[in-house]
């Protein structure tokens, strides 16, 4: 296998016969998916960085990689000896990437993108910028595979339905809902990439992609007719007939572009809706000129897909109430191991909460990657035990861990930090002030049409006031049985247009990180329900979905108050009482013992 150094190298080869000068490698796909296929995870392939974020640019004489700080500490480690520079984005020394890239470049030079796994935005904006400063640029270079010794094939798992049982909508109400969205946008048509939407939108699910329940295809909605681009492989016979019924035409997966560029020949003006955040800048260069591209920065099937129906409700506090059964048992075994004095490793954990949620009605996988931190991997915000970095957990100090589960009635996400032995006065001060941000966030009353923006703050306040923050986002939206990481919404201390409705399932998780010595992060998921409706308007509240006990031994109650305190008693006496039922004696009585303060 060869080095990042010799890849690069082969690269810069092909650069050159090109008359390429720099080449911008980003770590989508065709789909802008978070977690690509191994076929196109060539922003890893090229430079050995692991993480879900970051986007590489490749010069003749330098090559870097930005991402954010929730990769700052693995990045550091992965791009040891590569040649590759770490660019830490979000600090005031650190320069944007496409400044960076003028800087480097002189007028006239080209610079490369494979514009298939750009988002339009992304590109439109690399396009914009280098040729405003008398630069060039290809959006069809793309020399992977030339390179790629053995890439992996694109993925060939077949599709399958989820019931309408678990859904509560058919694939046929789904598409009059986005018709219905359509004509009040004035547009003739809209053409779908992201595998989530997609998965929503047809009712089907599938195993490309790792965690993610999603399979490959995209998809065209419009007035005449409904049209899914899968390959044929993944239809079986229960996915076509399904899909048949629902009025789908089904058709190859690679047939999307002359599908698009066919919308030519409708009369004019013919206008097509994207979310160019949304769409590969391939397919969004495929619109014919005669037709009227409709931007939106929200998709009316994502805006559709983040506010969950009755059904799909009812199924993640199912599985909510699965995943707290599953955490008691997995905590309790936790503290008994060590208590033995039996080894137990970060790696070891993974394993535990895999076996614990699969014995849970309708598990499917996990929904991400186990993030088990103890003492400084507890400061690698994103942190992935391997047979180097596997630690031992020990009696002391603290342990964060960060996992979910993907289930057919919901999808979870938690993470909790455990104490074992003595802890500093520094660790309480931190995690009382993580917690304080948590509940107070929790309890948040807010007006309609309130962005996720206006409520990070509440996460924050208590940090901020130690003279300490986390660059990470507050919140960030959960699916349905589909991904966990899922718009439009979010919480988080830059600006995001969409508003947090009724019906959308948010995460709640401040952190802080003190590299070298240790991590501390809560976070549980929020449903957004109705507070009350006065003479000012409508106002909503949270309502705390995740049901798994809240280590007390962190806490300094000093720093709290009354009202929080009582918030954290009701807390622990509904995951009491909600788990209770599906729990040992043995089981009922540590949480009532460990966990249901006086």
């Amino acid at each position: 296998m060869k080095s990042p150094k010799e890849k690069i190298q082969a690269l810069r080869a092909l650069m050159k016969a090109e008359n390429i000068k720099a080449c911008i490698i980003p770590s989508t796909d065709p789909h802008i998916s978070e977690y690509p296929p191994a076929h196109w995870k060539t922003r890893e392939w090229i430079s050995g960085f692991t993480g879900s974020a970051g986007t590489v640019v490749v010069t003749l004489e330098k090559a870097g990689l930005w991402t954010d700080s929730r990769y700052f500490l693995q990045a550091e480690n992965q791009l040891e000896n590569t040649g590759i520079e770490l660019f830490k984005m979000g600090l005031p020394e650190t320069p944007n990437l496409l400044d960076w890239l003028i800087r480097e470049l002189s007028p006239g030079d080209y610079a490369g993108i494979e514009g298939a796994v750009f988002a339009a935005s992304e590109a439109q904006s690399f396009v914009e910028n280098l040729t405003g400063k008398g630069l060039k640029i290809r959006t069809d270079f793309a020399p992977y595979s030339q390179l790629w010794e053995d890439r992996p094939a694109l993925p060939g798992n077949p599709a399958f339905i989820l019931p309408e049982r678990f859904s509560g909508k058919s694939c046929r109400e789904k598409i009059k809902e986005v018709k219905e969205a359509l004509k009040k946008n004035k547009a003739d048509a809209t053409i779908l990439a992201a595998l989530d939407s997609i998965a929503w939108l047809f009712n089907i699910r599938g195993n490309d992609v790792a965690y993610n329940p999603v399979c490959l295809s995209y998809a065209v909605v419009s007035e005449k007719e409904t049209v899914l681009f899968i390959p044929p492989g993944k239809v079986t016979e229960e996915v076509a007939d399904y899909l048949h019924s629902q009025g789908v035409v089904i058709a190859d997966y690679n047939k999307i572009t002359g599908y698009i560029q066919s919308f030519a020949l409708h009369p004019s003006p013919f206008a097509v809706l994207t979310a160019p955040s949304k769409i590969n800048y391939g397919l969004y260069s495929a619109i014919p000129e005669n037709c009227v591209k409709m931007e939106v920065p929200v998709h009316p099937v994502d805006a559709l897909k983040s506010v969950k129906n009755e059904t799909e409700i009812a199924g993640i506090r199912n599985a909510m109430r699965k995943d707290g059964v599953a955490m008691v048992k997995f905590l309790m075994d936790l503290e008994k191991t060590l208590a033995s004095g039996r080894k137990i490793s970060e790696s070891t954990i993974a394993e535990k909460l895999r076996q614990y949620r699969s014995e849970q009605e309708f598990y499917a996988g996990e929904s991400f990657a186990t993030i088990a931190g103890y003492g400084p991997h507890g400061a690698i915000v994103h942190y992935e035990a391997d047979a180097e970095s596997d630690a031992e957990i020990l009696p002391e100090g603290i342990l964060l861990i960060d996992s979910g589960a993907q289930y057919f009635d919901g999808t979870t996400d938690l993470t909790r930090t455990l104490a074992f032995g003595p802890v500093s006065d520094e660790m309480k001060k931190d995690y009382t002030a993580i917690l304080r941000g948590l509940i107070a966030l929790t309890t948040a009353r807010f007006p309609k049409g309130t962005v996720g923006m206006q409520l990070d703050i509440l996460a924050r306040q208590f940090l901020w006031q130690d003279g300490t923050n986390y660059l990470h986002g507050t919140g960030h939206g959960v699916g349905h049985f589909l991904n966990v990481h899922e718009g439009p919404q979010s919480i988080r201390m830059n600006y995001n247009p969409a508003t947090l409705e009724l019906g959308m399932v948010t995460s709640n998780e401040p952190g802080i990180y003190r590299s070298g010595k240790y991590g501390i992060r809560i976070e549980n998921l929020l449903l957004a329900t109705p507070y009350q409706s006065t003479d000012f308007g409508e106002f909503y509240t949270f309502e705390t979905l995740t049901l798994c006990p809240i280590d007390l031994k962190l806490i300094d109650f000093s720093l709290m108050s009354r009202f929080e305190i009582d918030w954290l008693n009701r807390y622990h006496q509904k995951v009491y009482d909600t788990l209770s039922p599906f729990l040992s004696e043995e089981e009922k009585e540590w949480i009532a013992s460990s966990f249901l303060l006086p």
